[in-house]
Formats: C-alpha cells, sequence, structure tokens
C-alpha cells in the first residue's frame, strides 16, 4: 500500500503535502519490517530540524529505528496519541498513525522527494 498522493523519503517516512506544512509519518512498509511499535520519541513542538537529520526514533519487539526529517522547519505538532497508543504505527501508519507536522523553510526540499513510483521501486513492491 503505497498512496499516490503522498511523497516518499529512501528512510521510509511518508510526506502529505498541506501548504507550507508537512505530516510526517512511516510507510506501511516500514511498520512491516520493524514489527510491533511500543515505544515513540517524537520531536519536540517549537523545536527546529533540518532535512534528513534524525528527529526520533520508533522502538519496536524486533528494533529501533531513527526517524528523520524529510523537510527542513519548524515542529508545529506531534501525535500525542502515540504516546499512549504506539500501536496506530501499525494499525493506521497513514492515518491515525501519524507522527509529526513542519511548517518547511525551503519548498524546494520537497523535490528531493520519492513519488509512490519511486518508492515501490526503491521497495521492491513496483
Amino acid at each position: 500500500m503505497t498512496p499516490e498522493e503522498l511523497k516518499y523519503t529512501p528512510e521510509h517516512e511518508w510526506i502529505a503535502v498541506n501548504g507550507d506544512t508537512v505530516r510526517v509519518g512511516i510507510t506501511d512498509f516500514a511498520q512491516d519490517q520493524l514489527g510491533d511499535v511500543v515505544f515513540v520519541q517524537l520531536p519536540e513542538v517549537g523545536g527546529t530540524v533540518s532535512a534528513k537529520d534524525s528527529v526520533g526514533e520508533v522502538e519496536s519487539t524486533k528494533s529501533v529505528s531513527e526517524i528523520y526529517a524529510p523537510v527542513g522547519g519548524e515542529v508545529t505538532a506531534v501525535n500525542e496519541a502515540l504516546n499512549d497508543s504506539p500501536e496506530l504505527i501499525n494499525s493506521d501508519p497513514f492515518g491515525e498513525g501519524w507522527m509529526f507536522e513542519v511548517k518547511i523553510t525551503n519548498s524546494g526540499e520537497l523535490s528531493e522527494l520519492l513519488d509512490a513510483n519511486g518508492y515501490r521501486e526503491l521497495t521492491g513492491q513496483a
């Protein structure tokens, strides 16, 4: 499952663009590889992130994986529901399992992201 309207990173984050803000989560492929998610560390609201920087982590029963910022900007929201229910990442990675939102400082960074076809090719789902 790779929604066409989203952008993707090689590190398995998805990006939903809404004006000058993006919502970020991890892909269905990534959550499947991780297994049962038991803990999520998210960036702080008001903090500044740079594209490709590690901004948090996802811990599963199998491993711990970094979360990377797909674009630079200010973190404007985090999904507080994940504190009590990190399993939302497994059950609804493209919906209720979203992680954080960033107000973009350089919209040109969006052109460096993969489209759905590019992501499917990367993960061997094409």
